[in-house]
């Protein structure tokens, strides 16, 4: 392609682009299609000859697209949001453009320094202790690894790494609420799952100090090594709150590495009366919250933050004779920094963001998405046929259809899961579920970009509608 025909097309793009983002409401949220109905509309082997773009943008849109789920719909009230705004997608469009590889500060000055001061901004923001150091990490769960490695490295004063693994005695603590990736992370670091220790919660889904506090005693008494615990500040299930100080104190009597997931909350933080759930934040090692999620930002973006980056860059650091740079006192190479050699500009597009928005831009949107919940709450809770299951923390509603007090949690576990496929059917909108206490509960989740009171009052009206044409 030249660059006049890139030119041309590219222009046909973005028209595109934002005729999508104007008309995002007006396709199905979740896919309509069938499993592999893409799959048989794609040609079994490669083109041989160069195809004309037209082509191939029409195949974009009339086999690909349809196969899509919206996440930038304002009707998209599942998992948790993955949001893009138009700031973002520009500095997205020049990244690519770019297409710089930016692991060492050499490789392009300007990423490593504009990473550097966004994410002292973010803590500014967010009311992060300003000791701290940042990095943008792909995903919480990278970070997640980041943090679990780092604290395997610190314990065994970095031999770990040179003499591998000889004993599986380290404990890994978190609740029995924690997401999926910790899991993941302690199988990838060689800790062995068996070694993670699911914590007892209260009535509100967040981990219990005492029982914390027990299990590290009894493992200490038992020949075990306790290495680290991993509170969360807003479960993917529920959206529940770990108590952040009673865990650090806890983690510093003991001497053990403490990190904090925010992957969704932590945006949030922006607002100080939001504050409450990080008291006692300067007591951990590490911390990451998704600006992907909530803060307007193009997937992928994790802001992750450390106390101690001698310690993280220790952990990473490998320096062949054709990386090493005359600069590497005086910069951040973010190379050393975590898991991939090869980075992302992704820098520049939360820089968009915030420039684009502001601090008070940003504030005002999340807090009218908080204020959107707390409706919908309300009038979940005076609605004689719904009931809200789990307490709200931000913008996450969990609640199910029970339309008698004699069905039992069985036949309301049915009831509802078909309640939610038949929403999900009409293309309307898309929730996702949970189950608590063997519970099923629909979850709601109002943090979409484009999402305004008149999107909410017609899922919530959808809902009402749907469920009165289900027979109990």
């Amino acid at each position: 392609m030249q660059i006049e025909e890139f030119r041309k097309h590219a222009h046909e793009l973005v028209d595109w682009m934002a005729d999508y983002l104007a008309n995002s409401e007006k396709y199905p949220v979740k896919s309509q299609v069938e499993p592999n109905e893409i799959l048989n509309q794609l040609p079994d082997s490669a083109p041989k000859a160069p195809e004309d773009f037209a082509e191939i943008f029409a195949d974009f849109q009339n086999i690909i697209i349809p196969g899509m789920t919206h996440w930038q719909s304002p009707n998209y009230f599942a998992y948790f949001t993955a949001n893009a705004s138009p700031p973002s997608i520009l500095g997205e469009m020049l990244t690519s453009t770019l297409a710089a590889q930016c692991m060492v500060w050499q490789t392009s000055p300007a990423a490593a320094e504009l990473e550097e001061q966004v994410m002292n901004w973010l803590k500014e923001m967010c009311g992060l202790p300003q000791e701290w150091s940042g990095v943008i990490q792909d995903t919480a769960s990278t970070a997640t690894l980041c943090s679990i490695l780092t604290a395997r490295e610190k314990i065994s004063d970095y031999k770990i790494n040179v003499e591998g693994i000889t004993s599986n005695k380290y404990r890994i603590y978190c609740s029995s609420e924690t997401h999926s990736s910790i899991d993941k992370a302690v199988k990838i670091a060689g800790l062995g799952s068996e070694n993670i220790v699911k914590i007892e919660v209260d009535e509100n889904l967040a981990l219990i100090p005492k029982k914390l506090k027990a299990a590290i005693e009894t493992d200490i008494k038992n020949g075990y090594t306790p290495l680290c615990v991993i509170a969360t500040i807003g479960t993917t299930s529920t959206t529940a709150v770990d108590p952040v100080r009673a865990i650090g104190e806890i983690c510093q009597k003991y001497a053990l590495w403490y990190h904090v997931d925010a992957a969704y909350s932590g945006s949030a933080m922006v607002l100080e009366e939001m504050r409450w759930m990080i008291d006692g934040l300067e007591l951990a090692d590490t911390y990451v919250f998704n600006p992907h999620k909530w803060m307007f930002t193009n997937f992928d973006c994790s802001a992750y933050f450390v106390k101690d980056e001698g310690a993280l860059i220790q952990t990473f650091e490998i320096l062949p004779e054709y990386l090493k740079t005359n600069e590497k006192s005086k910069v951040n190479n973010y190379r050393d920094w975590g898991i991939q050699l090869g980075r992302r500009f992704r820098a520049l597009k939360l820089w968009f963001v915030i420039r684009s928005y502001g601090v008070k831009g940003i504030q005002e949107k999340i807090r009218k998405h908080i204020d959107l919940a707390i409706e919908l709450e309300e009038k979940i809770n005076q609605h004689e046929k719904f009931e809200l299951l789990m307490k709200r923390t931000v913008t996450l509603l969990c609640f199910r259809y029970k339309p008698d007090d004699s069905i039992s949690d069985e036949n309301l576990n049915e009831l509802n899961q078909l309640l939610l496929e038949n929403l999900n059917k009409t293309g309307q909108i898309f929730l996702t579920h949970t189950k608590v206490n063997g519970r099923f509960m629909l979850r709601l989740v109002i943090s979409q970009t484009y999402v305004e009171k008149r999107h909410v009052d017609a899922a919530w009206d959808l809902i009402q509608k749907t469920a009165s044409l289900i027979k109990s």
